[in-house]
């Protein structure tokens, strides 16, 4: 294992009830993995027919955050809540996740999280929240004025950011995103076609360098990460051609702010392998 990463993981039998981790329940930043449980929300409300996939919305400049996808566009950008919802998982599209919240309500994703008996997770808001809280820690004003001041900072200053903190961001435990994961593969999330969605939406994800480089081609693995400067996470589903399937969550904490780091992507992804291969043997 990579020097200096501290990996706290679960990973649970999701057709048994097999478990093995290390850290299982610390409280963790989760970071972009909070973006599985509005997509879930968003399934759910879809499936209920409580708003149309289909319905567009209109991002426009005051509504692009940091990131990839729609943060990149030059104009206005018109979609539906489908493809914001494809973006959020596929590309970690901070944008579209902060407007698919404000449509399918903040609020409610506690809630969700209680009836799913996530009893650890708590929300603190989405991507926009997480950006405001970063700008106000360091006393900048914008995007712009937080890149030029960050890098300045001593480390512990930067440490002392609350997006760092469990107790002051969107948290939960190892523990419970693999209930959460479970729970989707499972379809007793929301309806199966909402689970369904999120699932497929979860294997469009075109991050590869934490768990899916751990395994072979011929072993699915669907995930979401999650990404902070010193933090890397995966939460996802791992299903063996033998049929056997596992949920799993991984958090690499490391004491360096470069959060390209390709040691730690694999770190992860090799104590995840080990941690199933503990579980159902072998691969």
């Amino acid at each position: 294992m990579t020097e200096s990463v501290d990996i706290r993981l679960h990973v649970r039998d999701i057709d048994g009830d097999g478990e093995t981790g290390s850290g299982a329940d610390d409280q963790v930043v989760i970071a972009s993995i909070l973006k599985v449980l509005l997509v879930l929300e968003f399934a759910r409300q879809a499936a209920a027919g409580q708003l149309d996939p289909a319905e567009r919305v209109v991002v426009r400049a005051a509504d692009r955050l940091g990131g990839w996808g729609l943060a990149g566009c030059a104009d206005d950008v018109e979609v539906s809540l489908r493809d914001l919802a494809y973006f959020a998982l596929s590309v970690s599209d901070n944008t579209a996740a902060d407007v698919l919240l404000r449509r399918v309500g903040a609020d409610v994703l506690p809630l969700l999280a209680a009836e799913l008996g996530l009893a650890r997770t708590r929300i603190r808001g989405g991507p926009r929240q997480v950006l405001e809280s970063m700008f106000a820690d360091v006393g900048a004003r914008d995007a712009a004025e937080f890149a030029a001041v960050y890098p300045g900072l001593p480390d512990g200053r930067r440490r002392a950011l609350r997006v760092f903190d469990p107790a002051h961001t969107t948290s939960s435990t190892p523990r419970d995103i693999t209930r959460l994961m479970a729970l989707i593969a499972r379809d007793e999330a929301g309806p199966p076609e909402a689970c369904a969605l999120v699932r497929r939406l979860m294997g469009t994800q075109m991050a590869w360098t934490r768990l899916r480089a751990a395994f072979p081609a011929e072993v699915a693995v669907t995930g979401k990460t999650g990404t902070l400067p010193g933090l890397h996470m995966e939460a996802g589903i791992v299903a063996r051609p033998d049929g056997r399937r596992c949920a799993v969550a991984a958090f690499a904490a490391t004491p360096t702010w470069d959060s390209r780091r390709l040691d730690v992507d694999l770190a992860l992804g090799r104590a995840v392998r080990e941690a199933v291969e503990k579980l159902h043997g072998p691969l």
